[in-house]
């Protein structure tokens, strides 16, 4: 990520554009953070987004919910995401959509265990996608390399200390409430600033309970008590959150909200919506896209790169 100025952002303050030397005598904390290079995580390197593939081992998912409940049907897609170019794949049990009801642990268990096994087992790098911390040990133990929490590890009272003890890389996301009633709860004084507040004590949170930042990684919580206009909104601000210091991950894919905004009613219609959304949020310095099309969005960013990128190696494609 380059950059040759800084944009000032706060509650109930204008908004000014500094350059860098303005901003080294202002602001000079944020501007490190800025500035700081971001660790690889699970061993792979940030230098370029990466793609977050989902694995959705639910019967409930807003998408794709039963087409993977069977494990060996979620191992293959799995693998396929992963051939297509997916460097994560991300697996979760429990459905947390707007309006999805809570899963028992052992049957969350059940789905997702068999899945990480196999595929961690082939060298795949996993990601859970849970808010118990017995899913979360389990899941590490299976070969789980890291954590992706929509509560940002408040749901589970034992969660901080499981994540600290366990030593992989978080994904720490907003939200509020529970799937049951989170999109009865998007009223906030200061959009950006209030999101960017809640996840800034949910970093202080891990350092005090032993979670090093190098291993955190944040994500706005696209959807999660926010309507269509102020996903828009945070995803214009984006750039505001590289000012907490630690990797941008954005799951816009086949959300609710680009329905609303761009009128494709059916999750099935909304995959060019999904790539605006990932073609911006790439721009806005992304480190890790979330996404339910790998070969689509892959295509997408090679694109992007060979038109923006000079001295790179050329294919013989033509």
């Amino acid at each position: 990520m380059y950059f040759g100025y800084c944009r000032t952002f706060g509650r109930r303050i204008a908004a000014e554009t500094l350059s860098i030397e303005d901003a080294e005598r202002r602001a000079p904390a944020p501007l490190r953070a800025l500035r700081a290079p971001r660790p690889s995580i699970a061993g792979l390197e940030l230098s370029w987004p990466l793609l977050m593939g989902i694995v959705n081992v639910t019967p409930d998912s807003f998408h794709d919910g039963g087409r993977r409940l069977d494990p060996k049907k979620a191992i293959t897609h799995g693998r396929a995401l992963a051939s297509a170019g997916a460097a994560i794949l991300d697996i979760g049990g429990e459905s947390t959509r707007p309006g999805a009801s809570a899963v028992p642990v052992a049957e969350e268990l059940s789905r997702v265990i068999p899945v990480i096994e196999t595929l961690a087992g082939e060298g795949l790098v996993i990601s859970v996608d849970t808010r118990r911390s017995a899913v979360m040990a389990a899941a590490v133990k299976a070969g789980a390399r890291l954590i992706n929490d929509v509560t940002a590890l408040r749901h589970d009272p034992e969660s901080l200390a499981c994540a600290a003890e366990l030593a992989v890389p978080v994904v720490l996301m907003h939200s509020r409430g529970e799937p049951s009633n989170m999109q009865t709860m998007t009223q906030y004084d200061d959009l950006i600033m209030d999101v960017f507040d809640a996840l800034a004590a949910r970093v202080e949170a891990c350092a005090a309970a032993g979670i090093d930042q190098s291993q955190l990684l944040v994500d706005p919580g696209l959807g999660f008590a926010k309507n269509a206009a102020q996903c828009a909104e945070l995803l214009r601000q984006l750039a505001s959150f590289h000012a907490l210091g630690c990797p941008l991950v954005i799951g816009a894919s086949r959300k609710s909200f680009i329905g609303n905004l761009a009128g494709a009613v059916r999750s099935g219609d909304r995959l060019p919506g999904s790539l605006a959304a990932a073609f911006w949020a790439m721009q806005q310095g992304a480190a890790v896209l979330r996404v339910h099309d790998v070969a689509e969005t892959a295509q997408m960013m090679a694109m992007f790169r060979s038109l923006c990128y000079k001295g790179r190696e050329q294919t013989d494609a033509e």
